[in-house]
């Protein structure tokens, strides 16, 4: 089932509408679709590399729009949408321990779970249930999710076909890697001050 979703999501990415099934991929998967954009953001920018800057854009707008549901899920519909929708991805026991962390840490796990592949759904309604700031929210996820969509973009842009088994082969190591050194960054900063 997982493989026939995958499928038609590469299927979608040659579709005349693209953009807009983009734009409705973006949007459910930062609220509780399991596809991530990915799949259609990179075979979108290869098929019209000259609109990189656009596509990575509609992306990113309608990710962060998409997160800020998840955020209305986790702060006014929690038992009836959002813990269903954890429970459908195993994922509670994440859930909680994102909760506890959110009182000291909520603008850069959402700017972490935003860039990563980290299941950004769970951080959205998370952030709902655990009363962020929406504004700190919205700013955090325009970062990551942009981030991470438009470094996809800059690559494939300059870079092409090449690039993409690269990218698809080690997109989680790359974000790990990444959010690693931004941490390590981090707590160096705020050891020196």
């Amino acid at each position: 089932m997982l493989r026939a979703l995958y499928d038609k999501t590469i299927e979608w990415s040659g579709h005349r509408h693209a953009i807009w099934i983009l734009a409705l991929v973006s949007f459910t998967e930062s609220s509780f679709f399991l596809i991530p954009p990915d799949v259609l953001l990179i075979p979108m920018i290869l098929a019209a590399r000259p609109q990189w800057f656009k596509i990575a854009l509609v992306c990113t707008i309608a990710s962060v729009a998409g997160g800020l549901f998840g955020y209305f899920i986790g702060a006014t519909l929690f038992d009836e949408l959002g813990r269903p929708i954890l429970d459908m991805y195993h994922a509670t026991a994440k859930f909680e321990v994102a909760s506890e962390a959110y009182n000291e840490h909520g603008v850069w796990i959402v700017f972490t779970a935003g860039f990563s592949p980290i299941p950004y759904k769970i951080f959205t309604i998370a952030s709902g249930v655990a009363g962020m700031d929406p504004w700190s929210f919205t700013i955090a996820s325009v970062f990551g999710r942009g981030a991470r969509f438009f470094l996809v973009a800059i690559l494939l842009w300059k870079f092409g076909v090449p690039i993409r088994a690269f990218i698809e082969k080690r997109l989680g190591l790359l974000t790990l890697l990444f959010c690693v050194m931004l941490v390590g960054g981090l707590l160096a900063l705020k050891l020196l001050t």
